[in-house]
């Protein structure tokens, strides 16, 4: 069973111009999710189950990575599989059928939305005379395209090699173009010299010994921001869950954000005061995907070490994404890979993202079930705003510990301190006595208080 549709033709840009695609066309696809029979029941490491995605979900999302690099889905498909290949993975009649759609659709890649072995890629390739890339090449693809840092670029460019060991991936003449980048579209000569096992190694070496400088650097640049101690706090999520966006409404920086899969690869870190004065460090960090390669994880360990390292994660979800509950599960586990629980609501703060996409019943249903849990998800719009002053309540009493009232007077020799207590304070009342004294009745956080007292002391000393 087969379930086809003609994509819409809309190239997001023009970045992959290839010979036999004519100037400035982008390189045309066919997508292809296979269905296998346990995908109604996967289990993880553990033996824990896992929530099933539906096979439309699935296909939604390849799209999406297809045009994430500029790609031309030209034909999508979800292909049951009744018994998979050890040869080709699909079945002797999809393979004749997709070599059919590749000649109609005149395409010249092909996408499959599954992890495939080096001998099943050869022999699709070899059915299909076309390039083909499974899920693992197409996600490093688009790493290879988002990488703007010099530490973006050498993670991606190891997890690249470490995929290529094993495979002999040739270059076909309708993609000869040359461009930059670690990936698998390039021109000749790229994947023939990776091909090489010996060089393969000797640049994994290489690479290994340039991240180790990288992340001693990284550890400095950490070591220096613990010496003046603000919180890092980093958001994760899924990927086009709304990160970067949170990450601009919170900090008013210009991250990139789009609705696209990947929109943003190398972490961004700024310092934010919240609305009580606390400083903290937020972290934007890449988006997490279904079925991560494993190399991948590893490659990208050094960036993913701010979240290790952070105080407290928000957890993003598109609470209006069909399969939301999957998408959560999925970054739970890549959290757990990491090293952070993602029970241990002290410290990780599930956030539901994009409420304003959702009609009135759905939103109430879903706040009230939520409502009676132990520390109940915070709901917000990164577009629009609403639930932003919740969350960033939420976060300064989780970093700083409750608000506080607080009296205090000072003495004339101590009013430099007023407008520290301005900028780390809410005041609610002030009087200005006639000896020359201040009062202040304000609210701040348990470590603001501490540092207020500490002051204090300071200035009488």
């Amino acid at each position: 069973m087969t379930k086809q549709n003609d994509a819409s033709r809309k190239g997001r840009g023009q970045s992959v111009n290839n010979e036999g695609a004519g100037s400035g066309e982008a390189t045309r696809a066919l997508v292809v999710v296979p269905v296998l029979p346990n995908h109604g029941r996967q289990e993880d490491d553990t033996g824990r189950v896992r929530l099933a995605r539906s096979p439309e979900a699935r296909l939604e999302e390849a799209v999406g990575l297809t045009r994430a690099i500029d790609l031309d889905p030209v034909q999508t498909s979800i292909a049951i599989v009744a018994e998979p290949r050890p040869a080709t993975l699909l079945g002797s009649g999809k393979v004749s059928e997709l070599a059919e759609a590749v000649k109609d659709k005149h395409a010249e890649l092909a996408i499959i939305d599954h992890p495939l072995t080096p001998v099943q890629q050869r022999n699709l390739e070899k059915e299909l005379n076309v390039k083909v890339l499974d899920r693992t090449g197409l996600i490093l693809e688009i790493f290879g395209e988002r990488a703007r840092t010099k530490e973006g670029t050498l993670q991606v460019e190891l997890a690249h090699l470490n995929y290529q060991k094993g495979r002999l991936v040739r270059s076909w003449t309708h993609l000869e173009r040359q461009r930059g980048g670690a990936g698998f579209l390039g021109g000749p000569g790229e994947t023939q010299i990776e091909a090489d096992r010996r060089a393969l190694q000797e640049k994994i070496i290489r690479l290994k010994r340039e991240l180790e400088t990288v992340r001693r650097t990284r550890d400095l640049h950490r070591a220096k921001r613990k010496k003046v101690p603000f919180p890092v706090v980093a958001i994760v999520g899924y990927t086009n869950a709304g990160k970067s966006t949170l990450f601009n409404r919170l900090t008013g920086a210009g991250v990139l954000a789009e609705d696209m899969l990947f929109a943003t690869l190398d972490p961004t870190l700024r310092r934010v005061r919240l609305p009580h004065g606390t400083p903290i460090i937020l972290s934007d960090t890449v988006g997490f995907i279904s079925d991560l390669p494993t190399h991948l994880v590893a490659a990208f360990r050094a960036t993913l070490e701010e979240v290790v390292e952070a105080d407290l994660v928000i957890h993003l979800r598109d609470i209006s994404d069909p399969d939301t509950a999957a998408q959560a599960e999925d970054v739970e586990r890549i959290l757990g890979d990491l090293g952070v629980d993602a029970a241990d609501t002290d410290r990780v703060v599930e956030v539901w993202n994009k409420i304003d996409l959702l009609d009135e019943g759905n939103r109430e249903r879903l706040l009230s079930e939520s409502a009676d849990t132990k520390r109940p998800p915070i709901a917000i719009s990164a577009v629009t705003g609403e639930g932003i002053d919740a969350l960033k309540a939420l976060i300064e009493t989780r970093v700083s510990g409750e608000l506080q009232s607080i009296e205090i007077t000072l003495q004339p020799a101590q009013l430099g301190m007023v407008d520290w207590l301005y900028r780390n304070g809410d005041v609610v009342k002030r009087t200005d006595n006639e000896d020359g004294s201040v009062s202040l009745s304000l609210m701040a956080t348990e470590s603001a208080r501490e540092e207020i007292e500490g002051r204090l002391q300071r200035k009488s000393d």
